[in-house]
């Protein structure tokens, strides 16, 4: 008797639903840029989270086009969008094919992709035909650990082309989402963006959130916990990693932070005190004299790092050294990850530096990606520093070394 098909992940069972939480993470592309920008929305249907979100985030001078899913009518959805009124029916055109619909800056797949490797690479390449260069084609697919065709293909094209990805696990079931781009991008566009922020980091009260790495964390801490607890229970030897679950996790805390409007402003790439600002010469990253301005973050700061300007990462690398302490001279010589930004002043390098406790840098913006300035791009673990770099003849010093600083929030130096 010949064995019954096994179904593939995403014809399964359980259908894929795209949640609030997961449609503001698709289309948060489209709803950070401050425009005038196009949309194109593709496989829509009426009343769903992808589409509230992309109606949402139309600004006066944008425009939408929605292309309606195989099992929704464009009339279906147009009176969908005409309850929304003139103002949104006049920035959104329904169309009921690809093949009538231009292209457009961003690009987001309201379908999960799913499927084997071959029809995900064809889907993806007839929908990158349609993204205006520089734009960026968004993409959901199931978060799985499991073999599947189309998640396969997305990561192999994630790998060449990705500028980002989110893992949204309050979803049924957990998704995640990528953001592709296939052709440069003006540096000038970051401009326009507002900071993104990352799904997967747990709300707290507010405007407090917890990393996802802190989340983790403290979870291992707590299994631990539970294992002690199981396998002695007459011990307190469960109440050690018990009781730590709580400091770890706030180690990972990511507050909401406001960027200064101001356009000259360049803000502090991380949380600590300022070390140094001075000025240096530094072959890698150029011939011209830099201004180079040093944060020490202890244990207690905030180990979120963020953007100190908008613009766009060009080069990412990593150069080896040793664990002194963060506050020490000999700290220059330690384990350091270099993020390369290109800006319209000039490049601007951020250094996430290692100290004698941290081990562990985290970089998550890749190269290709667009920066908005006070944005998150990644962190370290446990006390460290960062080191920011401008070019001395653009900028500015506005703090001096003592001075207490903001990750995102506080102007530490200007253009000129």
């Amino acid at each position: 008797m010949t064995p019954p098909p096994v179904p593939r992940l995403g014809a399964a069972r359980r259908p894929i639903q795209i949640g609030d939480r997961a449609a503001r993470a698709l289309v948060a592309e489209f709803a950070r840029d401050s425009g005038p920008k196009s949309g194109l929305l593709v496989g829509a249907i009426a009343g769903s989270a992808t589409l509230a979100a992309s109606v949402d985030a139309l600004l006066a001078e944008d425009r939408l086009t929605v292309v309606a899913s195989g099992s929704e009518t464009v009339r279906a959805l147009r009176d969908h969008v005409g309850l929304h009124g003139q103002w949104v029916a006049h920035r959104v055109e329904i169309v009921e094919t690809l093949g009538e619909a231009a292209s457009a800056d961003i690009v987001v797949l309201a379908e999960p992709l799913t499927g084997t490797a071959d029809e995900a690479r064809a889907r993806i390449d007839e929908l990158t035909k349609l993204v205006n260069p520089g734009g960026a084609l968004c993409v959901v697919v199931p978060a799985t650990t499991v073999p599947n065709g189309a998640v396969d293909e997305v990561e192999r094209q994630s790998a060449l082309y990705g500028i980002g990805s989110d893992l949204v696990l309050r979803n049924i079931p957990p998704v995640r989402i990528h953001r592709l781009r296939t052709t440069t991008a003006d540096p000038a566009l970051a401009r326009r963006l507002s900071p993104g922020h990352r799904p997967s980091s747990v709300p707290l009260a507010g405007g407090m959130h917890i990393d996802s790495t802190g989340v983790a964390a403290a979870g291992i801490a707590l299994g631990l916990a539970a294992v002690a607890k199981a396998t002695r229970p007459k011990s307190r030897l469960w109440l050690v990693p018990a009781l730590a679950a709580a400091p770890i996790a706030a180690f990972f805390r990511d507050p909401q932070r406001e960027v200064p409007a101001e356009d000259e402003a360049i803000v502090a790439a991380s949380d600590g005190k300022v070390l140094s600002v001075e000025r240096l010469r530094d072959e890698r990253f150029g011939a011209g004299e830099l201004l180079r301005i040093v944060v020490f973050l202890s244990v207690l700061d905030v180990h979120i790092n963020r953007s100190p300007v908008a613009g766009k990462v060009v080069d990412y690398f990593v150069e080896d050294g040793g664990y002194a302490a963060a506050m020490r001279p000999a700290a220059e010589h330690n384990v350091a990850a270099y993020t390369v930004l290109e800006t319209g002043r000039g490049t601007v390098v951020v250094a996430q530096r290692t100290g004698l406790i941290a081990r562990r840098i985290v970089q998550r913006a890749p190269v290709g990606s667009l920066l908005a300035r006070g944005e998150r791009f990644g962190l370290i673990r446990f006390g460290s520093r960062t080191d920011v770099y401008l070019p001395a003849e653009s900028a500015t010093a506005r703090v001096a070394p003592g001075d207490r600083v903001a990750g995102g929030a506080t102007v530490i130096a200007g253009w000129v």
